[in-house]
């Protein structure tokens, strides 16, 4: 295997890495299991580190590395085996990235997975790229908490760092409430963010290569339940022409500022008054650009093999109107507590219906599971599909 250039290790233009090389994946969760899937339809070997044996990337990768982020032994091995290396989300540790970077090609960089991993940071990147975001004050100390302007009440207190699907957040009325959410968060650094008047909420997944070509998927229009993405609807139904360009050249330049390569996607809050506000970002393919997979010619996992191999970036276009059904483990819950298989057969006898289940061992409420797009020609027939296929699994109507 030969080792990457330096000037690849510096951010410059990767050299091509052609089919039949070995890309590696830091994490072996459904993300990396549909990078794994992408990767190996294009032609490369893949290897993920793991440390669980049966991790749904993992079983399907040609190697897993069956170790920690952080162990020495089991990153060595990953360099040894693999010719390029990426991540599966950003709560990988970034000192691991820095570790692989020194002899392989990786993509995301350490930086822009440290900067997505901290709340605070990733606000203050937002504020440099001139792209708002809620109000907000970083608590980490007693008179921090104190200082608190008023005007953030009522609000949404977040740990700062490694929180995602609604994990580390309290909402909060009042300064007493305040206080009590902080003591529950265990007193971490944590940032408060005023609560605002929400219309709805959108995505912008892209694509960044090293030379700093970019492409977009459409824009996305999501609904969360509990803090977890539940429904996405591409095209966008609320969301009109203007609106989405903004939300696209916005992410954009965020993508561009932070010097990304790979793939990126912010998600955006629109407000009642029409300002669309930055809400965070994640540096890796995004639960709401799944319908890429069925409903685009080009899917978010192909453009992060794309930008990790120095392959051409070409602009995915939207084939078929798409809403993408969330599958978390409560389904196997709706008729008690014992775990029963959902109503998949009836589900899968309606039109337009894409199965993508990521073969978890055991079903738990609130993990996901996996997904179902339902795609057509028209986007209110691929909404009425989804809300009979809603109904049969027991998911709320949306």
């Amino acid at each position: 295997m030969t080792q990457p250039a330096a000037s690849a290790r510096r951010g410059r233009p990767t050299p091509h890495i052609a089919p039949g090389a070995t890309l590696g994946v830091m994490g072996g969760g459904q993300l990396g299991r549909m990078f794994v899937h992408a990767a190996q339809q294009l032609g490369y070997f893949t290897a993920v580190l793991d440390a669980d044996p049966a991790s749904p990337a993992g079983r399907v990768a040609h190697f897993q590395v069956e170790s920690g982020y952080l162990d020495e032994a089991g990153l060595a091995q990953l360099a040894q085996r693999c010719d390029a290396i990426t991540t599966e989300f950003e709560n990988i540790p970034a000192a691991a990235l820095e570790r692989l970077a020194a002899t392989r090609v990786v993509a995301p960089a350490a930086q822009s997975v440290a900067i997505c991993q901290d709340r605070a940071l990733e606000k203050a990147h937002f504020e440099r790229c001139g792209v708002g975001c809620a109000p907000y004050a970083l608590i980490d100390s007693q008179a921090g908490l104190g200082a608190v302007a008023q005007q953030l009440l009522p609000g949404i207190l977040k740990s700062a760092r490694l929180g995602y699907d609604g994990k580390g957040q309290r909402r909060v009325a009042d300064a007493a409430g305040l206080a009590e959410a902080w003591d529950a968060l265990h007193r971490q650094p944590c940032v408060l963010e005023a609560l605002l008047p929400l219309r709805f909420e959108i995505s912008v997944v892209v694509a960044r290569g090293a030379d700093g070509a970019m492409v977009h998927l459409p824009v996305q229009q999501n609904l969360h339940r509990d803090g977890i993405l539940a429904v996405t609807q591409v095209p966008a139904p609320d969301a009109d022409p203007a609106l989405q360009q903004r939300a696209i050249d916005a992410a954009r330049h965020i993508a561009a500022e932070l010097g990304h390569v790979g793939v990126l996607c912010v998600e955006f809050f629109v407000l009642d008054d029409g300002r669309l506000v930055a809400n965070e970002m994640a540096p890796r393919p995004h639960n709401s650009g799944h319908h890429s997979i069925d409903a685009c010619d080009l899917s978010q996992f192909e453009l992060q093999v794309r930008t990790l191999v120095g392959a051409a970036l070409v602009m995915p276009r939207q084939h078929s109107a798409a809403v993408m059904l969330n599958l978390l483990g409560d389904l196997w819950f709706a008729r008690g507590e014992t775990p029963t298989e959902p109503r998949w057969h009836e589900v899968l006898a309606l039109p337009g219906v894409h199965l993508h289940l990521y073969n978890k061992l055991e079903a738990r409420r609130g993990r996901k599971m996996g997904h179902l797009t339902v795609t057509a020609t028209e986007p209110c027939g691929a909404r009425d599909v989804a809300l009979r296929a809603a109904a049969l699994l027991g998911i709320a109507p949306f």
